[in-house]
């Protein structure tokens, strides 16, 4: 059985000007021709043809492949030595992958809450606060949790254009909690739960399914969390308590 220099570079994915080039070279000559003087390969060069494709994967070059195979060929080196340094280059070859792997990984998790932003967009997003600040603890508090899970996936693909809107929303929804908390209206009135049930909703939209038992859960958390707290006492004094008034009361009513 023989082959033509087309089939044997489908059989291996490879150009016919490739092969035609292995056999200008010596590496690899086919083991006839046809009548009209076409190569004609058979089971061996189809044989040395995958060893030599091996070791090209493995970045040898072409004179160093020659002579690895010449060596075989003629005896000077032992078969079972030749399937033992094909073993090791392929173990080394799936650590580096391996190795590859994981630094692709780490490049994955870098992308999570803006940390694809350089300095300069992440103070410009998040001034002095730092998104990751508390990336750990809440990977593991909430890690193995389907919200975590789907709001990292979210986040991940967020530009500094998208983190500068969602910025501007915050702002904007808490400009107007604020006016509310000001007018007088009460935590639990129809205007706060309403912008209460807004909140929510960004979440939903940005992050995660934020559930009526999801959303009172953070409540508390704003005001039993001192870090929380802080932050929307920070925009106005009484904000945590009246934010947390307000969401409980959004939740009964739609319970």
């Amino acid at each position: 059985m023989s082959y033509s220099v087309g089939q044997v570079a489908g059989f291996a994915r490879v150009t016919v000007r490739t092969l035609h080039h292995y056999d200008e070279i010596g590496l690899l000559s086919p083991g006839g021709r046809s009548h009209a003087g076409h190569r004609r390969y058979d089971d061996a060069d189809l044989d040395r043809l995958q060893q030599i494709l091996f070791y090209r994967e493995l970045g040898f070059p072409l004179d160093e492949v020659a002579a690895l195979l010449d060596d075989q060929a003629t005896g000077r080196a032992d078969p079972q030595e030749h399937l033992r340094r094909q073993h090791g280059l392929l173990t080394a070859r799936i650590t580096k992958l391996q190795e590859m792997a994981a630094a692709v990984e780490q490049a994955m998790e870098a992308k999570k809450m803006g940390i694809n932003l350089t300095p300069e967009e992440r103070f410009e997003v998040f001034g002095d606060r730092d998104p990751e600040q508390y990336a750990e603890e809440a990977e593991q508090r909430w890690g193995g949790t389907d919200a975590y899970a789907e709001s990292q996936r979210r986040t991940a693909s967020y530009t500094k254009e998208d983190w500068l809107r969602i910025k501007q929303e915050q702002e904007e929804w808490g400009a107007r909690f604020v006016a509310l908390m000001d007018s007088g209206a009460p935590a639990a009135g129809e205007a706060a739960m309403d912008l209460a049930e807004e909140a929510r909703q960004q979440i939903c939209r940005l992050y995660y399914d934020c559930t009526y038992e999801i959303h009172t859960c953070l409540a508390e958390m704003y005001v039993a969390d001192d870090r929380f707290r802080q932050f929307y006492e920070d925009i106005k004094p009484g904000m945590a308590e009246y934010l947390h008034a307000a969401i409980l009361a959004n939740a009964v009513r739609n319970s």
